[in-house]
C-alpha cells in the first residue's frame, strides 16, 4: 500500500516537473495561485470562519495566479541575469539583499492595497490610512523572516523551483500571520 502511494506520488511530482520544464511561466502562476487559495482556506478555518468565504478564497487565488506567480518568475529570471547566475555566498548575499530592499517593500504594499480595496471592497481613504499604520511594522517583521528564506533559496534552489518554494513559504506565512493576528485579537478580548 505505501509503495503504491509512493509511486503515484513520485508520478505525479514526474508530471508537475514536466510541465515546469515545458510551460515554467503557467505551472508556476497555477501553483502560486493554489497555494494562496489553500493557505487563505487554513487561514479563514483557523480565524473561525464557519463557511469558508468563496469570494474572498477565489480574489486570493487570482492574486496568487495573476501577480504572484508571474512576479516571482520574472523576478527570478532579472536576477539570474543581473548576477549571471552566479551562487557563491557574496553573490546571493547581493540578490537577497536587492530583493529585500525592492521586492519586499513593494509585494507588502501591493498585498495590503490589494486585500483591501479588492477583496475587502473598501474605499481608498481607509486602505491607504490602513496601509500607513500597518506597513511599518509588517515591512519590519517581514525583513526579520524574508531574508532567510531568500537565502535558502538562491543558495539551494534551481532556478525553475524558486517560485514553486517562494511560494509554498508564502503559504505558510499566511497561516502564521493570521494565527498572530488572532492570537493578538484573543489577548486584547
Amino acid at each position: 500500500m505505501a509503495e503504491a502511494i509512493s509511486d503515484v506520488v513520485v508520478a505525479i511530482l514526474a508530471k508537475y516537473l514536466q510541465q515546469l520544464q515545458r510551460h515554467p511561466l503557467r505551472t508556476k502562476a497555477i501553483t502560486a495561485g493554489v497555494l494562496a487559495g489553500c493557505s487563505d482556506a487554513v487561514a479563514q478555518k483557523i480565524s473561525g470562519i464557519k463557511k469558508l468565504q468563496m469570494r474572498r478564497l477565489l480574489l486570493i487565488v487570482l492574486y496568487g495566479f495573476a501577480y504572484g506567480g508571474p512576479f516571482g518568475h520574472f523576478l527570478h529570471k532579472l536576477m539570474d541575469i543581473i548576477f549571471v547566475r552566479k551562487k557563491d555566498s557574496k553573490t546571493i548575499a547581493k540578490k537577497v539583499l536587492l530583493e529585500q530592499l525592492i521586492s519586499s517593500p513593494w509585494n507588502n504594499i501591493f498585498f495590503m492595497m490589494y486585500y483591501g480595496l479588492v477583496v475587502e471592497g473598501r474605499p481608498w481613504g481607509p486602505v491607504r490610512s490602513k496601509v500607513r499604520k500597518v506597513y511599518p511594522s509588517v515591512q519590519l517583521t517581514a525583513w526579520k523572516f524574508w531574508p532567510i528564506v531568500s537565502w535558502i533559496n538562491y543558495q539551494y534552489m534551481p532556478l525553475p523551483l524558486r517560485v514553486v518554494f517562494h511560494s509554498f513559504v508564502a503559504a505558510c506565512w499566511g497561516v502564521f500571520l493570521n494565527l498572530k493576528a488572532r492570537s493578538t485579537a484573543i489577548k486584547r478580548a
